[in-house]
């Protein structure tokens, strides 16, 4: 009898990416147990999109393949902790002024959190995902290294930078090496029905827009306001804050002689700000809340910054402050927006990442 390598939880979300990482993990001879998530309250499974990661027809995909590998699979009930740490972080941040990431906040809280602590449960050593990245040990910092998996057009590490060591000693990214056309052929040649599954969408518990989700949400904390230049001048009326996101062009309502973008979002005086094309364009920002993976070790170096995951990398300049980092871009960068994630690489290495806090564009007169 084969030894196995180790108890895996795969996480097994219905797609192609995380039935094949379950199929490499399970011919390589770890013990796999898939699992799926319920992210949703029993009275609103039914309802959910097909092509979200946590629907009914998902989780009956899951379950198929599975059985195709010969592996146990069980759906563990998460709604009530996706609720607190997913869903309600995206409203306050909305209603903030700020435009968030929730699938960050999934990974680390969800993934790698709620769902590590139940293989902790069953005895598993490992946690499994199918995300388009690597994970290793790294002796020379004597810690876990994360970097872009081979697939650069689906690379994933964006969203993972706010995962700790012991997160990442526990984690297994078996699509590390390997691109999507390959992982497609690979689920049809293995008899693997997901193989031409179309992507899960991105945000999996919006089903018909954000602006309507916060608007049955919390109608009463929503004040329309105005839309104003650089120099205060009002230019219109905005529906409600959590509607607009900085660098935005479409949907302002507003005719005027040449094109205006989102530029700054003011909570205290409701109030939008816009101007045109050229302040866009960012020199520096702050980050907060920051993680470090491979933390350099000095207070000021150079570096690459992605502002959003697909985000061509910017090369930087680096400032460790007290609970900081100022990031000082080598070319002005197009809407650095508070709320999103800042992701530092050395190459393909994560260094870490946090939040963006605030960027301060110099704005052309209109």
């Amino acid at each position: 009898m084969k030894r196995s390598k180790g108890r895996v939880v795969v996480a097994m979300s219905g797609g192609v990416d995380s039935s094949v990482a379950a199929f490499i993990l399970n011919k390589k001879g770890y013990e796999c147990i898939g699992i799926s998530m319920k992210l949703w309250p029993k009275e609103e499974c039914g309802f959910h999109n097909p092509t979200s990661c946590c629907s009914l027809e998902a989780i009956s995909d899951a379950r198929f393949v599975t059985e195709r590998l010969g592996i146990p699979f069980y759906v563990l009930d998460l709604h009530k902790e996706f609720k607190r740490e997913v869903i309600d972080n995206f409203t306050r941040e909305y209603l903030s002024g700020r435009t968030p990431n929730p699938c960050i906040h999934c990974n680390e809280k969800i993934k790698f959190g709620a769902l590590l602590r139940k293989a902790s449960e069953l005895n598993a050593k490992y946690v499994a995902t199918g995300h388009y990245a690597c994970v290793k040990l790294d002796k020379k910092n004597r810690g876990y290294g994360l970097s872009e998996g081979s697939d650069k057009r689906k690379d994933q590490s964006y969203a993972l930078f706010s995962l700790s060591q012991n997160q990442l000693s526990r984690t297994l990214f078996p699509l590390c090496g390997l691109k999507k056309d390959r992982v497609r052929k690979m689920a049809k040649k293995n008899g693997l029905m997901v193989h031409n599954k179309s992507e899960s969408q991105d945000i999996c518990f919006i089903r018909d827009g954000y602006e309507k989700f916060l608007k049955e949400k919390f109608k009463d904390r929503i004040k329309e306001g105005p839309i104003v230049d650089s120099d205060g001048n009002r230019l219109g009326e905005h529906r409600g804050i959590p509607f607009y996101t900085v660098g935005q062009r479409e949907g302002l309502g507003i005719s005027y002689k040449h094109a205006l973008y989102v530029i700054k979002i003011d909570t205290k005086k409701n109030t939008i700000v816009v101007g045109p094309k050229e302040s866009r364009y960012f020199k520096s920002m702050v980050v907060n809340g920051v993680n470090w993976i491979a933390m350099p070790k000095t207070k000021s170096f150079r570096a690459q910054v992605k502002i959003r995951s697909q985000h061509k990398k910017a090369g930087a300049r680096f400032t460790v402050l007290k609970k900081s980092v100022e990031v000082t871009f080598d070319k002005p960068q197009e809407s650095p927006t508070p709320g999103q994630a800042a992701v530092f690489y050395k190459r393909n290495r994560v260094l870490g990442g946090g939040w963006i806090s605030s960027a301060t564009p110099s704005p052309r007169k209109m």
